[in-house]
């Protein structure tokens, strides 16, 4: 079992808990590979999605792949590179299904109210993921208008490749993510063993190396930890989650918080890699008061 503690001055206030599981084993750790339950896999499944794009043979430079792998948080930069890659792709805005919301970078919206800017569909975290569903579908000739649907040969043609390179032997349950398309679950031995699978697709694994600001974007945890190891990749997803390959070792893990909590899950993250000797992330894990005082510390078990 996971769990990340908040201590103040040796009491512990807060407590989130959670499992992380290997796809390989581990010498010296025990995570929770027997933990067998189904969970949505979210966005840590972009990767997997984008497969398809390089099975499809879409042309796309290193930036525009790690774009439509991303959760980004809807920055200048990202919408600079979902417009391009429209324009490239022949699309336009009113074609992505996956609706408008506030950019995730608390900078970027800051800046927005002071230009007087309205969010657009671009800012969606999501975008990049729906821009490439479009450029699938206008290459095999399929329908662009429903390609949201679960019946879409779209949408059948990415879960068929999510449960084969996760090595799916069974249905499990189905949904709608936050971004209006189907997402699969899974138990999480899978997803961590559908990241080491990546593996065979060097393509998207460059791309998110060469351009870790344009999967992620400010505050975002993927981000920080592509930025600050060498051999790691991490994507994050709604939920709690969190997979991280580590490309030299050809081993993955997957983190899940049970409560959510995104401010955990970063630091159960960090702990890991540390202590799997994964890279030496050097992250600020005190607890203080607004005037700076030290008061306590978050502690990462597992």
């Amino acid at each position: 079992m996971l769990k990340v503690e908040y201590v103040r001055d040796g009491l512990v206030e807060e407590v989130h808990v959670g499992v992380w599981v290997s796809a390989k084993p581990i010498k010296g750790f025990s995570p929770d590979n027997d933990h067998d339950s189904p969970y949505f896999i979210r966005s840590c499944a972009k990767p997997i999605q984008a497969t398809l794009l390089i099975d499809n043979e879409i042309d796309l430079t290193p930036e525009e792949l790690a774009f439509c792998c991303a959760s980004h948080a809807g920055e200048d930069c990202h919408i600079k590179v979902a417009t391009k890659l429209m324009k490239k792709l022949k699309l336009n805005e009113d074609m992505l299904k996956c609706g408008i919301h506030a950019p995730l970078s608390k900078g970027m919206q800051n800046r927005m109210i002071v230009r007087g800017d309205s969010p657009t569909v671009l800012n969606n975290n999501c975008s990049g993921k729906h821009i490439g569903f479009l450029a699938i579908c206008d290459k095999q000739g399929w329908d662009k208008a429903t390609y949201e649907e679960p019946t879409h040969p779209l949408q059948i043609a990415v879960k068929e490749k999510i449960y084969n390179m996760c090595g799916i032997k069974q249905e499990y349950p189905m949904t709608t993510d936050g971004c209006g398309v189907p997402i699969v679950s899974m138990p999480l031995k899978n997803l961590a063993q559908g990241y080491v699978k990546l593996l065979e697709y060097p393509q998207i694994l460059q791309a998110i190396k060469m351009h870790p600001y344009i999967f992620g974007g400010e505050g975002r945890t993927d981000t920080e930890v592509i930025g600050k190891t060498e051999n790691v990749i991490a994507k994050v997803g709604a939920g709690g989650l969190c997979a991280v390959l580590n490309v030299k070792e050809c081993n993955a893990f997957v983190v899940k918080i049970n409560d959510a909590s995104m401010e955990a899950r970063r630091f159960a993250i960090i702990e890991l890699i540390n202590r799997l000797g994964w890279g030496e992330i050097k992250y600020d894990n005190r607890i203080t008061t607004i005037a700076g005082k030290v008061v306590g510390q978050v502690t990462v078990s597992v």
